[in-house]
């Protein structure tokens, strides 16, 4: 079994379409296409990303060159459907068509996320986003949509992006209030778990042989101490990100959550229809972001750090990057062995990297030294969790190609194998160059990672 898994293992990279394809401001988009998260066009990098949209046939290239087995991106709502709610945009769905087209002229596997931070920009501020039955309602339609239209084109699909990081911020989700009650917050994580639901059931309606999965932004949290008030915050805390996933495999909310919703009288609207759909929604594997692990402490004096969509105190025991997020790379092997533990599910890691400043040599060569240690360091930990009996179906680490940072809104926070000439004020020819990193993942994949165990 072990040998079938590395056989087919997926080796690639990530994207999402509101950081990488641009195109902002001009049909099929209209003015809606932007991060939900407030801003204005002016405040962000979004009007062009890295220029996916008119570069893709250069940058799948690149991807195919470094041998990739498959490619996560995400297909935008907001340029399937730019103007109103109903009428799906020809112009938007053809655009896709020819990505997915040109990924499997390259025998290049597509890995769509059907949401990942990129509802029309008006749902979110009229409604409120995923607080409002009729924008998930309006999601569905989407899904419809684009899972009829790609079903002989993708294999796997994944449902909504780091769907636990509602705990974070609701604004993910597209709501814009500043404050959320417990029932509004409940309101949304039922709509997500039954709009994930529907997405599975929408991809099995189109093509059987389809694998959907969940994703989720999985940070793994160590007792800061011994004492075992940390350790039983410790696991309360776990149990934020676990009731997405718990749901999303079993169909059902776990007894925790059931309790807490009675305990705190909490009120939320559904239809008894709902909680069917979400028990033949069950996910057929688990994807995660991975960046970093997180200290719990109930000391409320202890020294906070900040991280992908979380926060917690400081572990003395790791470095960090250039904008303070830990490094762990035993975390992950950590964090694979208790999910597929708890799961039995095979798992696939659809982010995780290190964002730093890149430097163009005079002679245009990139030396990225650090994002090879830190990707080496993470790949040897999958191998190790492999060999430890967990089945991993794949890696596709984070911003392949520079793009838009989600959390800072910056080109200079740089991710990828390959640079793109463009600046945090939008400059830049969009060049794309190959930095050194290019070349050592070409070599890690062609030795399906052996080469990051030496």
């Amino acid at each position: 079994m072990r040998e079938k898994m590395e056989r087919e293992f997926l080796w690639g990279g990530a994207i999402s379409a509101s950081q990488a394809e641009g195109r902002f401001g001009r049909a099929p988009i209209g003015s809606d296409f932007r991060l939900p998260k407030g801003r204005t066009e002016g405040e962000g990098l979004t009007v062009v990303g890295c220029d996916f949209y008119h570069h893709y046939r250069e940058d799948i290239a690149l991807f195919a060159e470094m041998g990739f087995k498959c490619l996560r991106f995400s297909i935008s709502w907001a340029r399937i459907f730019p103007d109103n709610d109903m009428t799906p945009s020809e112009e938007g769905l053809k655009f896709y068509d020819d990505v997915l087209d040109e990924l499997h002229r390259y025998g290049i596997e597509p890995v769509v996320t059907l949401l990942h931070y990129d509802m029309p920009f008006r749902l979110a501020k009229e409604y409120n986003g995923f607080l409002s039955r009729y924008v998930v309602d309006c999601f569905t339609r989407f899904v419809d949509v684009v899972t009829e239209r790609y079903a002989d084109k993708v294999k796997y699909w994944l449902t909504l992006n780091e769907i636990n990081t509602i705990h974070f911020s609701c604004t993910t989700l597209g709501c814009m209030k500043r404050e959320v009650t417990k029932d509004e917050y409940a309101q949304i994580l039922f709509h997500a778990l039954y709009a994930s639901a529907y997405c599975v059931q929408a991809v099995k309606r189109h093509n059987q042989e389809a694998q959907a999965g969940m994703m989720f932004g999985y940070t793994p949290k160590y007792p800061k101490s011994c004492n075992p008030a940390d350790i039983w915050k410790t696991f309360k805390e776990e149990e934020n990100d676990y009731v997405f996933s718990d749901v999303c495999v079993n169909g059902e909310f776990p007894y925790y959550a059931v309790q807490k919703a009675r305990d705190e009288s909490i009120q939320i609207e559904y239809k008894p229809e709902d909680l069917e759909v979400i028990r033949r929604g069950t996910v057929d594997f688990l994807s995660i972001s991975y960046y970093m692990s997180m200290c719990i402490s109930s000391n409320k004096d202890e020294e906070i750090t900040i991280g992908n969509m979380s926060m917690g105190a400081k572990n003395p025991y790791l470095n960090m990057t250039e904008w303070g997020w830990q490094v762990d790379p035993e975390g992950l092997r950590i964090g694979l062995n208790k999910l597929y533990d708890r799961y039995k599910l095979p798992l696939f890691v659809v982010e995780n990297g290190l964002g730093a400043v890149d430097r163009v040599e005079e002679d245009g060569s990139i030396h990225d030294p650090y994002r090879i240690a830190y990707l080496r360091d993470h790949i040897r930990e999958i191998k190790l969790a492999v060999k430890d009996g967990v089945d991993v179906m794949g890696y596709t680490p984070w911003g392949c190609i520079d793009l838009v940072s989600g959390s800072t809104v910056q080109m200079s926070k740089r991710y990828g194998f390959i640079y793109v000439d463009r600046d945090d004020d939008g400059n830049g020819t969009l060049k794309r160059m190959k930095k050194d990193s290019f070349a050592w993942y070409k070599e890690t994949i062609a030795q399906n990672g052996e080469n990051c165990l030496e």
